[in-house]
């Protein structure tokens, strides 16, 4: 097996990306775009005019494709249509290769339609149902979005001008390490954006699966998904092949209000785990510099239950409550919320976790009524009808609190109550002409997109920049200085929040003992934060990115089953020289459901039956001379000494009825003749001689 980490991304926007080579299959886990390198292009903002119904452009997209003010421009950022830029190196491996894609979430299958349409792919793709929907409509957003970029720069012409060399030595640092990456090698990773009939075909291409579902892959790979916690439909998966079982852990969550649970049970007893939980690289609290990862549970690994495993979760959980830190944030962000729209300002949220969405779409409401508030709060996004629509229909991957109100006949979630009480209003674009006749101020906006270059929140931006009473909500992992940039000087606030996007790091080695695998694949990156025991019960391989580690197998065999019918047909034959029986087996190879079978098969003549197909032994010379003479050939021996150990070497030259030659080495015995029938001859004699089946 070998292992490959093409990106270890950065968190919860931009999730790892890696390829998996196992039983001749070539697996690709995740195809995600990094859309926070948006940041380095200049947004373009539609204005509407609701007097004469007109779109006009922001002015300064025009000032910045000004030639004078050129060099100028670029130094702070490109104005230009953006690209879009895929896992690194991720472009240099062949698509045609790829036999199967399994996608855990739904920032994981935002570059899939960039594949899809490449010459030559035919992978089998595997993603949950609530993933494929909902990264279905996410594309589609983004593509409409970008629209405002075609409508203004025009249609794309071969590589664009800011990716020459000439150009990017006039970006600023901070521009050319986004575009370049750290090391100069990211530039092939830039993509122009797909189409909508890109993303239809690419959904085409999708298999989706319900939780714990078996799929087979050629009959030999057992594929099933469980619930990673992190989001609605996110899961990590088990690849069951005949040589070792494999289960992948991508970023997930312990705790969740809207997903269902992190499934950690169906992880249990694998050959192989693949950590690839980045998201809590580089983030350590005060407590957590204090732990010793390596004994920091109590774990006995001679006594396994579920029980001891659910009271180590537990303890985990209580040592650092995520759910009661998640309220916290929550509760910071709609008090502050409420602060601005009671000094008269509006709240722009261009949040991207649809779990956090959600969950502040039934609070905040909760916060303005107990403050005595009627301030109208808007969902502005040509997908957003849709994808609220479809959570209350997706039962099967939401907590076991959400399930309850399915059976209580009680709405999933709270917006489709807020709707029809005229709380919350929901609008496909930020010119929509219900919109602007519903428009109100204050107000409270959750519009894509999060990187600021995309969207209605762009205009929105523009409109309240210098508004010190509003309020601009912002999500963790993006660069805030560039983000900006473009709508500086800025009067208004800004409140970044970072959430929980994976595991802690002090959860990890405990939940690894729980796990009880044999070997573990680790980040070299997260080496010196989480240090394994002596005592642990697996051992650790360590993956770097850009690098391919080959793993030994685990498994020394495989089972094979024969039919009844072939094995009453077994004549064993023990060898001279070891411990070993064999014999001849005549069937047809069948892979089913990772399970090997032989049946019976078509029936080979049979002079070939008679005829053994495998030989051992060495040929005593004096003895197949005089079996080669009652046969009518007369030959003579020639010995000569050979360099090796083994001794002498022994020729044998046949004078009659022609020419021929016999080689009976150590290790081989090789039959020289012009004569095809002699030859036959002479092998019938060898064989006779010689043990075979």
């Amino acid at each position: 097996m070998k292992f490959t980490c093409l990106s270890k991304g950065s968190g919860f926007h931009f999730p790892p990306c890696h390829i998996l080579d196992v039983s001749g299959f070539r697996i690709l886990l995740d195809c995600p775009l990094d859309l926070s390198a948006l940041t380095i292009f200049y947004p373009v903002s539609p204005s509407p005019k609701m007097e004469e119904g007109e779109q006009t452009y922001d002015f300064a997209v025009n000032n910045c494709l000004d030639m004078r003010k050129r060099q100028k421009i670029l130094k702070s950022l490109i104005c230009a249509q953006p690209w879009y830029k895929t896992p690194n190196n991720l472009h240099l491996w062949d698509p045609s290769s790829i036999d199967l894609v399994l996608i855990s979430s739904t920032m994981g299958m935002l570059a899939l339609p960039f594949l899809t349409q490449t010459k030559g792919f035919s992978a089998k793709i595997y993603a949950t149902e609530a993933t494929t929907r909902l990264g279905q409509l996410m594309m589609e957003d983004l593509v409409l979005m970008h629209n405002e970029f075609h409508l203004f720069f025009g249609s794309d012409s071969g590589s664009p001008q800011w990716m020459s060399w000439e150009e990017l030595e006039l970006l600023s640092p901070a521009l050319r390490q986004v575009a370049l990456g750290k090391d100069g090698t990211e530039l092939g990773g830039w993509m122009p954006l797909y189409r909508s009939a890109d993303v239809e075909d690419c959904m085409k291409k999708v298999q989706t699966l319900k939780y714990a579902e078996e799929a087979w892959y050629n009959g030999t790979l057992l594929i099933k998904a469980f619930s990673s916690g992190l989001e609605i439909g996110s899961c990590n998966w088990t690849i069951n092949s005949p040589k070792r079982n494999i289960a992948c852990i991508s970023s997930s969550k312990f705790y969740s209000v809207n997903a269902m649970e992190f499934d950690y049970h169906a992880l249990r007893g694998n050959d192989l785990i693949l950590y690839s939980d980045f998201s809590s690289e580089g983030i350590l609290t005060n407590d957590e510099h204090d732990n010793n990862f390596s004994a920091s549970t109590t774990y006995n690994p001679s006594t396994p239950s579920a029980d001891n495993d659910d009271r180590i979760l537990k303890e985990c959980l209580l040592r650092n409550d995520e759910s009661l830190e998640e309220r916290q944030k929550l509760a910071f962000i709609c008090s502050c919320v409420v602060d601005s729209v009671k000094a008269g300002g509006s709240v722009i949220i261009p949040l991207n976790q649809l779990g956090i969405v959600l969950q502040l779409l039934e609070q905040i409401p909760v916060y303005l009524e107990s403050s005595a508030m009627k301030v109208p709060i808007y969902v502005i996004s040509s997908v957003a009808a849709e994808l609220l629509a479809f959570t209350n229909i997706i039962p099967e991957w939401l907590c076991k609190e959400r399930q309850k109100k399915l059976f209580s006949g009680e709405p999933l979630f709270s917006h489709s109550e807020l709707m029809k009480g005229e709380k919350l209003y929901v609008f496909p674009d930020v010119h929509s002409p219900e919109l602007l006749t519903n428009w109100q101020e204050p107000c409270i906006v959750f519009s894509p997109h999060w990187s600021l270059r995309l969207g209605p929140v762009v205009h929105l931006l523009r409109r309240w920049r210098e508004d010190e009473n509003s309020l601009l909500v912002l999500e963790d992992g993006l660069d805030t200085d560039m983000a900006l940039l473009p709508f500086k000087p800025m009067a208004m606030k800004v409140l970044q929040c970072s959430f929980l996007s994976g595991i802690r790091l002090q959860n990890t080695q405990p939940l690894l003992e729980m796990l009880r695998p044999k070997e573990v694949l680790f980040p070299e990156d997260l080496r010196e934060q989480i240090k394994f025991s002596g005592s642990h019960s697996f051992s650790v391989l360590y993956y770097a990115e850009n690098g391919t580690l080959g793993v030994p197998r685990s498994k020394g065999s495989v089972d094979l089953e024969i039919a009844s019918d072939l094995a009453t047909q077994f004549s064993w034959r023990k060898l001279d020289h070891d411990d070993v029986d064999i014999t001849r087996l005549e069937g047809q190879l069948f892979i089913d459901h990772g399970k090997h079978q032989v049946l019976s098969g078509n029936k080979v003549s049979e002079p070939s039956r008679k005829k053994p197909l495998l030989h051992w032994g060495f040929p005593d010379v004096e003895k197949l001379l005089a079996l080669l003479s009652r046969m009518g050939v007369k030959g003579s021996v020639e010995r000569c000494m050979n360099d090796a150990e083994s001794g002498s070497d022994e020729i044998v030259h046949i004078h009659e009825p022609s020419m021929a030659l016999i080689e009976v080495r150590a290790t081989r015995t090789v039959i020289s003749a012009r004569d095809e029938q002699l030859a036959s001859l002479i092998f019938e004699a060898i064989g006779t001689l010689a043990g075979g089946i």
